[in-house]
């Protein structure tokens, strides 16, 4: 334990900015993880930037903020940085007209995209609108050249009850039907970092993510210049022990991160 400490501690002292996943490290279901409260107030008592970075498909960032706020974080809109708000910027800054199968919960906020006469896909947690008829129409429009788009390619997440299967393996499935490769627009995709440690103002050396999943958060970060923390609690598994990036640390929940 002395020695995982002094990592967090070392890293902290070089440490100007601190993201934060949501589920998994902060609150796990409507339950807060213990000691989140007290860790996100203290790195903002130590003058550290915060933000809060998320894959979540099946919230607005209204929601977000709503939960936040619930469960005593708190948080600004600023703050937030959601997968599938970078996807709509990204997809009206190139004039995409998507063919959207997105939860219901976030269906307003492509409201603004273009959707007539699709010459895109994208592709979240959308839940019982990925069936079938939905995917193949996504199959049909690829296949056919357009580009597809992932809000995430998360393997699964984790609820208060279990396991669940994410949205990635849907991606998956459209990548190999198709022969094409989809571009992630949430984590780990490199566009997304590289706007939430823009936001901070620091270089992405002097930022440090904190996250449950070892692709998305951990190596993703790494491999976009971050430094980054894996927490045992979320999805974790005891299997990632073994496959920490070089430079990553291990703690067992965010409560450590200022122990």
């Amino acid at each position: 334990m002395a020695v995982i400490l002094l990592f967090c501690l070392t890293m902290l002292e070089n440490c100007k900015a601190v993201l934060f996943d949501l589920a998994g490290v902060l609150y796990e279901g409507s339950s807060v993880v213990p000691g989140a409260v007290d860790a996100v107030a203290l790195a903002r008592n130590n003058g550290l930037e915060v933000r809060f970075v998320t894959n979540t498909s099946t919230k607005s960032r209204e929601d977000i903020l709503d939960k936040l706020d619930r469960l005593g974080i708190g948080a600004e809109p600023s703050e937030v940085f959601s997968a599938p708000m970078a996807a709509v910027e990204y997809l009206l800054k190139h004039n995409y007209r998507p063919y959207c199968l997105v939860h219901e919960a976030i269906e307003y906020e492509f409201s603004t995209l273009n959707r007539r006469d699709p010459n895109a896909v994208l592709i979240g947690d959308a839940r019982g609108r990925l069936h079938y008829e939905s995917l193949n129409r996504a199959f049909q429009l690829c296949h056919d050249g357009a580009p597809l788009f992932a809000i995430g390619k998360n393997r699964y997440f984790k609820t208060e009850e279990d396991l669940q299967l994410d949205s990635g393996a849907f991606v998956v499935g459209l990548e190999w039907a198709a022969g094409t490769e989809a571009i992630v627009l949430g984590k780990p995709g490199p566009d997304f970092y590289r706007a939430a440690v823009e936001s901070t103002g620091f270089p992405a050396s002097e930022c440090l993510m904190i996250g449950d999943d070892l692709e998305a958060d951990v190596i993703g970060a790494i491999d976009c210049g971050l430094q980054a923390v894996q927490v045992r609690t979320g999805k974790y598994q005891p299997s990632y022990e073994t496959k920490l990036p070089q430079g990553a640390k291990i703690i067992d929940s965010v409560a450590d991160l200022f122990s």
